[in-house]
């Protein structure tokens, strides 16, 4: 672990595999900290020959929190946002969460990097793409969305749940059981985990770290960030979509819309996979994005050698 200063911030870091391999950023998603991502995922792909970079982003984990600012209702946010006022509310936005990646980037010596962002990291990694496409050798959403207010939501009763379920007043216990029931209503059913092991993760993940303000000000930079199609579409790097056909949080139809916006865009559909990692899809996902990142690497490797020559 090292921390790093990124856009005036704190951020936690940390690196797997050998700094001399390309480079792979991870972006986590809303209220994810980067132990989320699975060891066997980040495994796979050092052991392809990448350098693997994943953080906590600001208000979550050990990253800095932005305690000062103001941590409204998720759900009062929802609501204003329905009706163009939710920015009013936020202390910062995506673009804001975007920069903060690009400063780890700076703060590690990293010039060029594959970007990988699962849900709101899918997001971030869109205009982090769009804004600096000399940064990115290829973009891979997993699970994510470009916030197209058109598109299809999570069924009403599931968000009302998620947007209410931590309490200020939450003790240990009860956040562990109010993550365990989240993680049961949006992940993949019959995803081949051990509730027992998947307990401990939970419970070890709040005794890293837990951040309900940090949550709400995450959530309130998602909807006051709006409809992110206008990055999207400039997106020049070689784009891989990976989404699950049985998502109930982010549906379908919202990874699809991130690849009808990037031009050559690839789609992988995981069929019966939900808002998870889970270990049943686990392969499937890996080998997607290694192919992906290795093809771009490998077309990265080629054009920078024909500029050279010429």
């Amino acid at each position: 672990m090292a921390t790093v200063t990124s856009n005036g911030l704190r951020i936690e870091v940390e690196e797997y595999g050998n700094p001399s391999d390309p480079p792979v950023v991870l972006i986590m998603g809303l209220a994810a900290q980067l132990t989320l991502w699975p060891e066997a995922f980040i495994q796979s792909i050092v052991d392809k020959g990448f350098y693997v970079i994943a953080f906590d982003n600001r208000d979550i984990g050990l990253s800095e929190k932005l305690s000062s600012e103001r941590a409204t209702s998720p759900l009062l946010v929802a609501l204003l946002g329905g009706v163009g006022l939710a920015g009013s509310l936020a202390p910062y936005k995506l673009t804001d969460m975007s920069n903060d990646t690009l400063g780890v980037m700076d703060a590690m010596n990293i010039r060029h990097a594959h970007i990988v962002g699962a849900s709101m990291g899918g997001m971030i990694g869109q205009i982090l793409c769009a804004e600096n496409p000399q940064r990115a050798k290829s973009f891979t959403a997993i699970m994510s969305s470009t916030n197209n207010p058109a598109l299809p939501k999570a069924h009403p009763k599931l968000a009302f749940e998620i947007l209410t379920a931590r309490k200020r007043t939450s003790t240990r216990d009860e956040l562990v059981d109010i993550t365990m029931r989240i993680s049961t209503l949006i992940g993949t059913k019959d995803g081949g985990r051990d509730t027992v092991e998947l307990r401990r993760q939970v419970a070890a993940s709040i005794d890293r770290n837990s951040s309900p303000a940090g949550i709400r000000r995450q959530m309130a930079a998602i909807i006051a960030s709006g409809d992110l199609r206008e990055w999207t579409r400039k997106i020049s790097a070689p784009s891989l979509v990976i989404h699950g056909s049985a998502d109930p949080l982010v549906p379908l139809p919202n990874g699809l819309d991130i690849a009808t916006e990037i031009e050559k865009a690839r789609v992988q559909v995981i069929e019966g996979m939900g808002h998870d990692l889970p270990p049943k899809h686990l392969p499937a996902v890996v080998d997607h994005l290694l192919l992906h990142l290795c093809s771009a690497e490998n077309s990265f490797g080629a054009k920078n050698s024909s500029d050279q020559a010429a």
